[in-house]
């Protein structure tokens, strides 16, 4: 019995020590209940909607994978590229334009597993922490662009009734220099040729699956434009799947739902902490952009767009500070932890290095942004 139980405490250690991401978000949770103990309010910290939404595109990625979608898309893109360089700036530049209309996350499920295939195709596997990183920030900028591109703008947008020209004019000269600095960062990498021979040229994709799957990703999106009810969605991918491919059911990212709900413990107790909110407010006027940022650094950039548009009326300062909030700490936005969780599956032996690549990465965008913003804007 008790040699039963030590050996299931090694397997659940060994477990939280490979899930770093979901074992830190759950330990900053139990913390935060030590501040705010349980009670009635704990379910309204629950963002359903973005989980469910995660849940059901993850489901159909992992069925479009599993039909050999990307590897067919991959197989398209290695003839049409010459060059590492040409390759790279195609896998970077994809959720950059995407996540204007999609959200970033939506963005990274569907990218990122893509650019992990075609990657590995081409025999480039030393690429994928430094293009895994790159495409993240991508989506993290460019969804800024519009008011669908992530939730805190739809949310800014609508709090503060922003019109579309005060908006844009906050936002667009910070998204063309974020494409500025993708493209110098793609044309600093080395290039090289790329010569890949496919041994094995994937059969034509099954049209009927593909087609109900490709269906089920449009309900998703529709979701995202909130033309279709949430609930509705989720019944649909499940039965659907349940029916085409079951697997793909089991190979949705659980622990990162997990990951999300722990955060949003952690943040909504945050938010209940009178010292948390009182620093907050004696910081915030006239330093809206820095303060924001740094709060997108500890709760993320929505729930400090959510916390911090309680205490100022700086629309357009507020929207710049949490939008590039969103470089910096992996957790800075929430989106992030979807590359990370792709990569650490794919290369778990990688996840250090990725983690201390990518902060490195964030935090020089975040200080060229910054200092944009502050000489020019």
């Amino acid at each position: 019995m008790v040699t039963a139980m030590r050996s299931t405490l090694r397997r659940i250690f060994a477990y939280l020590r490979g899930e770093i991401v979901l074992t830190a978000a759950w330990a900053l949770a139990l913390l935060s209940m030590l501040a705010v103990p349980p009670d009635s309010a704990y379910p309204s910290y629950i963002d359903l909607h973005t989980l469910g939404l995660l849940f059901a595109l993850m489901a159909v990625m992992a069925g479009l994978r599993q039909l050999g979608l990307f590897r067919t898309m991959g197989e398209a893109m290695l003839r049409c590229t010459a060059t590492t360089r040409q390759l790279e700036a195609l896998l970077i530049f994809l959720p950059f334009f995407t996540s204007m209309a999609v959200t970033n996350d939506v963005a990274l499920i569907t990218f990122v597993p893509f650019a992990l295939e075609v990657l590995s195709m081409a025999g480039q596997e030393q690429r994928v922490i430094p293009v895994v990183a790159a495409q993240t920030i991508a989506a993290n900028l460019g969804s800024m662009t519009t008011p669908i591109g992530n939730p805190q703008n739809l949310y800014l947008y609508s709090h503060y009734g922003l019109s579309m020209g005060e908006f844009f004019s906050a936002l667009l000269p910070l998204t063309v220099v974020s494409a500025l600095l993708l493209a110098l960062f793609i044309l600093l990498r080395k290039s090289q040729p790329i010569s890949v021979t496919l041994t094995h040229v994937s059969a034509p994709l099954p049209k009927g699956p593909l087609c109900l799957l490709l269906g089920l990703f449009l309900l998703c999106l529709g979701v995202v434009a909130g033309l279709l009810p949430l609930w509705l969605v989720c019944l649909t991918v499940v039965a659907a799947l349940l029916i085409i491919d079951r697997t793909a059911l089991l190979r949705v990212d659980y622990p990162l739902l997990l990951t999300f709900v722990g955060f949003f413990v952690f943040v909504g107790n945050l938010g209940r902490v009178p010292l948390f909110r009182q620093f907050f407010e004696g910081l915030l006027t006239g330093h809206e952009v820095i303060c924001s940022v740094a709060a997108s650094q500890i709760i993320s950039n929505v729930p400090a767009a959510l916390l911090l548009s309680g205490f100022t009326r700086q629309a357009r300062s507020l929207l710049i500070g949490v939008n590039l909030g969103g470089l910096g700490t992996l957790i800075a936005s929430m989106a992030s932890l979807i590359s990370y969780k792709y990569l650490a599956n794919a290369f778990p032996e990688q996840k250090g290095k990725y983690l201390a690549r990518f902060t490195l990465a964030n935090v020089i965008f975040l200080a060229v942004l910054l200092a944009v913003w502050k000489l020019f804007l």
